[in-house]
């Protein structure tokens, strides 16, 4: 990571924590009432092949005893009416700022993955995380939305894992490298900007 794309992570984390603590306190009452502790859900994710960290969401979903594995309609139940919400306006990623003020994350890169998938393919995510993680990236913006679709139609964890590791992990990962290759300040501004009117759009459709 070069140091232009670190300070920015920093300051405009700053900036935003700043900003956005009214929203971020506001959040938390609404969902201590509406959904009851705990507040936050905390997942192990890779940073590089080799280092893992704890990345926090708002939590979105019922709690499990035994969660594990990717988000898809095996687990479309467990989902709350907040956390329904939370997703669509991405403000369950808003406790990011910290990992990307701690340097776990970025604000753009590829997504962090999860041990399991780094375990089972470590040469292709090797080079996927020679980049940064990041909370929106060129995956997120032009995959997302297809990649959910897959997995809302599995019905088992073992289908949701299939298909996963099968289409989606090698998919995102070209997405990532290509990310990779053109990667620069003026692009990471230009992602955020997309991220952001992505989101816009969403929210007036």
């Amino acid at each position: 990571m070069t140091w232009s794309k670190r300070f920015f992570d920093i300051f405009f984390a700053l900036l935003l924590m700043a900003l956005l603590a009214p929203v971020g306190l506001g959040l938390s009452l609404w969902l201590l009432a509406r959904q009851g502790r705990p507040l936050f859900y905390v997942a192990e994710r890779m940073k590089t092949v080799d280092r893992p960290f704890d990345l926090w969401k708002f939590r979105t979903m019922t709690v499990a005893a035994a969660d594990s594995g990717v988000s898809g309609g095996d687990k479309a139940a467990r989902i709350t009416p907040a956390g329904a919400w939370l997703r669509a306006t991405r403000l369950d990623e808003l406790p990011q700022l910290w990992n990307i003020l701690k340097g776990d994350l970025s604000f753009v890169g590829p997504r962090p993955p999860l041990r399991a998938y780094v375990e089972r393919f470590p040469e292709l995510y090797a080079e996927v995380l020679a980049c940064r993680p990041g909370v929106t990236g060129l995956t997120s913006i032009t995959y997302h939305r297809h990649e959910a679709a897959l997995l809302a139609r599995c019905r088992t964890a073992a289908e949701t894992d299939a298909v996963y590791a099968r289409i989606c992990v090698p998919m995102k990962a070209r997405l990532d490298l290509i990310y990779r290759r053109r990667r620069s300040l003026c692009y990471d501004f230009d992602l955020v900007f997309q991220t952001i009117g992505g989101l816009v759009r969403r929210g007036g459709g």
